[in-house]
């Protein structure tokens, strides 16, 4: 080889291996993190919705486990009504308040009231004060209707006031529970949809003149003193003539204004006639001031038996002037009703024993119970009872429930007449006759004292 072709040669190899040596070795393929596993929980928790409980996949197939029925979220039913927080029933009307409150808080911690499909219905309350007046009462049961919405309706306090909400609610096609009712008027109308708890008026004084015959077996003259407003007169004119079919002479029927607060008139015709035995009255504020004045006024009458107050807690307030006045009552702590006596008249039982009631209600109110707390407490959990038979919150199936319904509650029996012109007017439950008496120790304590067979202490006549 020529010497210039060597040189050549040499170039050659030269530049081929300054090529290599230049070009960059290429960065290695950088390895992707490891990816944290899916976390996937072995049981949903108890609030996870499914729309969230769906959007984790597995990262492996589960293994198969039974399906949870998903609980429902509560629906909300509304419950409106009027209140006395104002005015001449206020008394009466605010116990009546604390007993459906109490219920509600029952039905609350119980976690609603329960349909066969797993619904749910938590009640809250809407509620408005009527100041004792008609005029609101129906202006406001119009709104709680229209505005409010509400699902079922409770009657507010005194029959005079309930009339006037059951003729908004009837015109409206609402279903309502009356308590603090009893005028037999308002449930001669033929109602649809409104249901009495009260043991109707023309019953309330009768038992008190049966009482009369029997603890005082010479008393002939009687007088009766009303409050003339709806539920005291019905009582009243009922209770005249049953007086006078067993034999008692009635020398005073006569009936005040309401907001009487001077009986001296009545009291002076009472004098003059010499009965054996005051009946009447009207409602609390009235009666107790006209129980008090006859204490007053050394009035020699050995049974006096009114209407409302009586069985109030704070009757006693009046002292000594309380001391043997009597008063019929819807219920009293003293009652005997149970699941075994139930059983007993071939009854259904239903909601809580009179001691868990009476218990439950001292512990919240620090007080003890009236029977209108007792009525309160009562619409709630006969509503409840209805919804629950009926399966649904329908108008017409709750309607068909209470009228096929009879059963014992701590307040005592209830059923609803089916006939047209009286339909829901209460025909079972009973009142008892309460009395003012002092126990061992000189405090006042109120004792059952009719009918005999529910008595818990011998009557005491005054003096």
């Amino acid at each position: 080889m020529s010497k210039m072709l060597r040189v050549m040669w040499i170039s050659m190899v030269l530049v081929l291996v300054l090529a290599a040596c230049a070009t960059p070795t290429p960065a290695p393929t950088p390895v992707p993190p490891t990816a944290a596993p899916t976390a996937v929980p072995t049981k949903p928790p108890a609030s996870s919705s499914s729309s969230v409980a769906s959007s984790v996949a597995p990262t492996a197939a589960p293994t198969a486990v039974p399906t949870a029925v998903p609980t429902k979220a509560p629906k909300k039913l509304v419950i409106g009504f009027t209140a006395s927080q104002t005015g001449a029933q206020q008394v009466a009307s605010k116990k009546q308040i604390e007993g459906l409150q109490l219920w509600l808080d029952d039905v609350t911690k119980a976690g609603g009231i329960k349909l066969k499909d797993g619904t749910v219905y938590m009640p809250e309350m809407k509620f408005y004060d009527d100041e004792s007046k008609t005029d609101r009462v129906q202006a406001l049961y119009t709104k709680l209707i229209n505005e409010d919405k509400v699902d079922f309706l409770l009657s507010p306090y005194s029959s005079t006031l309930v009339k006037a909400a059951a003729v908004v609610s009837e015109q409206n096609g609402k279903v309502m529970i009356t308590a603090g009712a009893a005028d037999d008027a308002t449930m001669e109308q033929g109602f649809k949809n409104t249901f009495q708890l009260y043991t109707p008026a023309s019953r309330y004084l009768t038992g008190a003149a049966d009482a009369l015959k029997k603890f005082v077996p010479n008393a002939k003259k009687v007088a009766i003193v009303y409050e003339k407003d709806s539920f005291s007169t019905s009582v009243a004119n009922a209770l005249q003539p049953y007086a006078k079919s067993i034999g008692f002479d009635v020398v005073v029927f006569e009936g005040y204004d309401t907001g009487t607060t001077d009986f001296s008139p009545f009291i002076n015709k009472i004098v003059a006639t010499s009965p054996d035995a005051i009946l009447g009255g009207g409602h609390f504020a009235d009666g107790t001031t006209f129980a008090k004045q006859l204490y007053e006024k050394k009035v020699p009458v050995q049974f006096v038996a009114l209407l409302v107050a009586p069985p109030e807690p704070t009757f006693k307030d009046i002292g000594d002037a309380a001391l043997g006045i009597i008063g019929p009552s819807q219920w009293e702590p003293q009652v005997t009703y149970s699941a075994e006596s139930a059983k007993a008249a071939g009854l259904p039982y239903y909601g809580p024993s009179v001691k868990a009631f009476t218990d439950a209600y001292v512990a919240k109110y620090k007080a003890a119970p009236s029977y209108h707390s007792a009525g309160g407490y009562a619409q709630g959990l006969i509503l409840q009872k209805a919804i629950e038979d009926a399966d649904s919150i329908e108008p017409a199936k709750v309607v068909a429930a209470l009228d096929k319904l009879k059963l014992m509650t701590f307040y005592g029996v209830v059923q609803f007449s089916t006939e047209a012109k009286t339909h829901g007017k209460q025909v079972a439950h009973e009142m008892v006759y309460m009395q003012w008496q002092k126990d061992a120790a000189g405090a006042f304590v109120t004792q059952i004292i009719w009918p005999l067979e529910a008595k818990s202490a011998d009557v005491i006549l005054r003096k």
